[in-house]
């Protein structure tokens, strides 16, 4: 059965397991102390164009949400995301255990809107019982975003301009970064989003290692940010197996060509969707694809092939997300090809089956 339920099915791409079994017997030091560690700041340093960025590893992206924002933020003050935010979805409430709310703005495929950022900012302090209510301390924003979607770098300048006007840190969530910045068409460089950002985290999990992200602060780390994240228990004693990680993947450009790998894998997936005359629910140009699908079809194909439930369209239609990554090959998409072709001839009788189960039951 092939699977394009999500981009963290593989395991780790070939060349970081290799460099994690070379470097396995080596005598390390612990917490991120060790040679490796700093090796992949200095390459991740370079790559964003700070030369004095503080980088941490940490070991998922939950965590990372949580620890980043929870470091951030006094206690009186909350976290702005899109409705549509992982940190307000998918999170189980991870940021609100923190002891810091999540106040939502709309989401327009997943993006915020720069205008209504200001709005809803304005309109808090204009609110003369401010003092009162949940300070918005920090503004969230996710590259792409979880409905694919990617923000420009106009978009990302206003963003940015209107969280300095107001005084509070922009931090970009970028477990996909890689597929972003690797997506055709975008006009957003890593060198931008380290510019426009006062922390972002480069995904690794989704994009070519077993687990962890590395969190980047352009200027300057909040004090003691590394007890914080020991706190939160996001903290590895063996902290090797990030920065051997993150070392490989930032030798001779890993990152970005498997994530092109993706993109182009993306087109592919997209060619056959189209092909099988399937909706877009909305465009995405990243490795994430949303299409809609009557409820027959996808009991159909749910047991021949892995996707995600996203939404329901309607009551006989349904979002589905078909995702590629780093690790998907070409004969994967062809066999996907030939499966949607077997469900378009099969459509009818399919149809007929499943009525007839269904008035069974």
């Amino acid at each position: 059965m092939i699977s394009f339920e999500n981009d963290y099915i593989q395991g780790a791409h070939p060349d970081v397991l290799k460099r994690l079994l070379e470097t396995n017997m080596e005598p390390l030091s612990g917490y991120g102390s060790d040679p490796y560690c700093e090796s992949a700041r200095e390459k991740i340093r370079r790559a964003c164009g700070c030369v004095e960025a503080d980088v941490f590893f940490l070991v998922g992206g939950t965590q990372t949400n949580a620890v980043v924002i929870d470091g951030m933020l006094g206690g009186y003050e909350g976290v702005v995301a899109a409705e549509t935010g992982h940190v307000a979805v998918h999170e189980a409430g991870a940021v609100e255990f923190t002891g810091h709310k999540v106040l939502t703005v709309p989401g327009h495929n997943g993006k915020i809107d720069g205008g209504e950022l200001a709005e809803f900012l304005e309109g808090f302090y204009q609110d003369e019982n401010h003092e009162h209510m949940v300070f918005p301390g920090m503004v969230y924003i996710s590259h792409p975003t979880e409905y694919g979607t990617l923000y420009t770098n106009e978009e990302f300048r206003q963003i940015s301009g209107i969280c300095r006007r107001y005084g509070i840190p922009l931090f970009l969530d970028g477990a996909r970064l890689g597929y972003g910045l690797m997506s055709r068409g975008t006009d957003v460089t890593l060198e931008d989003i380290a510019g426009f950002c006062d922390v972002f985290y480069i995904g690794g999990t989704k994009v070519g290692a077993l687990c962890g992200e590395a969190v980047v602060f352009p200027k300057k780390a909040p004090r003691h940010f590394l007890t914080t994240v020991k706190q939160h228990g996001a903290l590895l004693a063996k902290g090797r197996l990030l920065g051997v990680q993150f070392d490989a993947l930032f030798t001779d450009d890993l990152y970005f060509r498997i994530s092109r790998h993706a993109v182009e894998m993306a087109d592919e997936l997209r060619r056959v969707l189209e092909k099988s005359g399937l909706t877009y629910a909305w465009e995405s140009p990243t490795n994430q694809q949303f299409v809609i699908m009557e409820d027959e079809q996808v009991r159909y194909l749910k047991d021949k092939v892995g996707f995600s439930f996203w939404e329901k369209a309607d009551e006989t239609h349904t979002v589905v997300r078909f995702a590629v990554s780093w690790g998907t090959a070409p004969e994967e998409i062809r066999e996907l090809e030939r499966l949607l072709g077997e469900m378009d001839a099969a459509e009818p009788e399919g149809r007929n089956d499943s009525r007839e189960a269904e008035k069974e039951q």
